[in-house]
């Protein structure tokens, strides 16, 4: 991890209705390298926090700034800026009538204009380093949920992003297949890849995080090292979460 800031959230505020503040006042900085992990209850704010991050879910007010630009500037063209941000979601929202080939090189070779052998050839690249080669033209149905998930994380990583988003990557998936793809996050982070999770896998965040926050009522309690945060936290409602889930 260095000192550059890659994503900086100011004063961060999501309101769904009066009644609903999704996220209050967050403020928090992601540096270049840098594995976040965020955990906390259901309904703490964390997926919106996230989602926010490339404005998939619109702030009611505060900035986030990326790559030193604010993306909350209605000016920005931020679509030019998701292309730097890879987002791996719950579900693998892979395309089903395409195969495993196309749903990672649409995306390049549309938006980033690049030849079609070259995306064919990096799409392979990555396939072979996921094990997955040899399901290159096989459609999603003939996949395992574990399998469509690290498809969904290499189709992320084919735009060669700066930053990879991972909402609750294995809480959709049966038990036996979450290690798979916590494998391919634990490779992604020791290769220096900038990433912000949210997760429910506490071991997975004890062992690659740089960084864990954790969030409550849409605000940020308490952050630190894994092992500040697991073996001394400060706040009550961070020890009283942890004995739940640990």
């Amino acid at each position: 991890m260095n000192d550059e800031v890659m994503i900086k959230t100011i004063d961060l505020c999501k309101y769904f209705n009066k009644n609903i503040h999704a996220l209050e006042n967050v403020n928090i900085e992601i540096h270049k390298g840098e594995v976040v992990v965020i955990i906390g209850p259901s309904g703490s704010g964390k997926s919106t926090f996230l989602r926010s991050l490339n404005l998939l879910e619109t702030p009611t007010s505060g900035q986030i700034i990326f790559e030193d630009v604010d993306i909350t500037d209605k000016n920005v063209d931020i679509n030019l800026h998701r292309q730097r941000m890879g987002m791996v979601f719950q579900h693998f929202n892979l395309f089903p009538h395409m195969t495993i080939l196309r749903n990672m090189t649409i995306a390049p070779i549309k938006l980033l204009k690049m030849p079609k052998e070259d995306a064919e050839k990096a799409a392979m690249e990555l396939l072979r380093r996921v094990g997955l080669e040899d399901r290159a033209n096989a459609y999603p149905s003939q996949l395992s949920g574990g399998q469509k998930q690290r498809i969904a994380i290499v189709r992320a990583l084919c735009m060669k992003p700066d930053v990879m988003l991972f909402d609750e990557p294995t809480s959709a998936l049966d038990p036996e297949m979450v290690g798979e793809v916590l494998e391919v996050m634990k490779e992604l982070a020791r290769d220096g890849m900038t990433m912000a999770v949210v997760t429910h896998e506490m071991g997975f965040a004890r062992e690659v995080a740089d960084r864990v926050i954790f969030m409550a009522d849409g605000a940020v309690v308490e952050e630190g090292t894994p092992d500040a945060i697991f073996e001394h936290p400060k706040n009550q409602r961070t020890a009283d979460f942890l004995k739940k889930v640990l």
